[in-house]
């Protein structure tokens, strides 16, 4: 397979959990928002050059190829892994463009040091979480969990009275705002059991209508 209908291929896909387009690259700070986004959930590739409806249209200078290693190399804390094909292909002969378009891949692996953190503009670093097409804010709950997780894995559970009546209080899904003011439990250490609880199975989280709602399994 040439590079072209290996690209189109992976186009026909369309955007999601594991693949976006870029059209152009003109702010290193919002790519790294994606690159954070892969890094901290399963991976994945940036397409760069590719419209949102599938177009090539090609990365249109070394400019822009220099704000990609800038997105991953400075603008992400701890540096994430990245890695950069570049396609030279032509464009569909039917739209009467002509000379050659280059097309980067940036694939981004899962990162064993998470959170990955994006840097903005203000230099306020956030971590990002990839969720279907989307790359959403983390909440404090998932920064509790990557922590937990780079415990030792003989780390046990132990149900004590919080515990207990935190789980009494999640009885549907709930935002953690709410488990807070239910549980009348300080926020700092609602947070960590939650995430202890996640970690070992017994809580679940999904994001729906723009936030993120917690419920035992």
């Amino acid at each position: 397979m040439d590079d072209k209908r290996y690209l189109l291929s992976l186009i026909r896909e369309g955007e999601h959990q594991q693949q976006d387009f870029k059209y152009r690259v003109a702010d290193a700070c919002k790519l790294a928002k994606s690159v954070s986004a892969f890094a901290n959930t399963d991976g994945g590739r940036l397409l760069i050059g590719v419209r949102d409806d599938g177009h090539l249209s090609g990365v249109r200078s070394e400019e822009e190829i220099y704000m990609m290693h800038q997105a991953a190399y400075r603008y992400c804390k701890p540096e994430a892994s990245i890695k950069f094909d570049t396609y030279h292909v032509t464009p569909d002969t039917s739209s009467g463009e002509r000379g050659l378009r280059t097309i980067v891949m940036a694939t981004v692996p899962p990162s064993t040091k998470r959170p990955v953190c994006a840097i903005d503009e203000t230099g306020r670093m956030r971590a990002y979480i990839r969720i279907n097409d989307e790359n959403i804010v983390a909440s404090p709950v998932h920064l509790a969990l990557w922590r937990e997780s780079q415990k030792s894995q003989g780390v046990m559970l132990t149900y004590n009275d919080d515990i207990r009546h935190l789980l009494d209080v999640i009885q549907d899904r709930l935002t953690l705002n709410q488990i807070v003011r239910l549980s009348r439990l300080p926020r700092h250490k609602v947070i960590i059991l939650m995430a202890r609880l996640i970690r070992f199975g017994t809580l679940h989280w999904e994001y729906t209508g723009q936030q993120f709602l917690f419920s035992q399994h």
